[in-house]
């Protein structure tokens, strides 16, 4: 169980990094930092946007329109730091032997 939980946490950071990327590109692309004429700009931020816009969906539905702003992300990296928090003080639990 122990080895799972870890493969869990790894997939979170890795979830989490991809997201930072993305909000972090998306902010660049929107100040007219980075150009989306670039052809290789543009596949990156076309592969974050349909892989991360699964995740923010649900987050989309719930969450009220503030315009612009896009509150979907720091609800994903909210709900992730949850998830990795109940994980790692379930595996705690497991290494110490303690009922839950």
């Amino acid at each position: 169980m122990h080895t799972i939980i870890q493969i869990l946490q790894v997939l979170i950071s890795a979830i989490t990094t991809i997201v930072l990327i993305q909000v972090v590109l998306s902010l660049l692309v929107s100040f007219n930092i980075i150009n989306t004429h670039n052809e290789l700009v543009r596949s990156i931020y076309n592969g974050l946007e349909r892989g991360t816009e699964p995740l923010y969906r649900p987050f989309r539905r719930i969450l009220p329109d503030f315009g612009q702003i896009d509150l979907a992300p720091f609800a994903l990296l909210l709900t992730l730091k949850i998830i990795s928090i109940i994980l790692t003080n379930y595996d705690a639990h497991l290494l110490v032997g303690a009922p839950l």
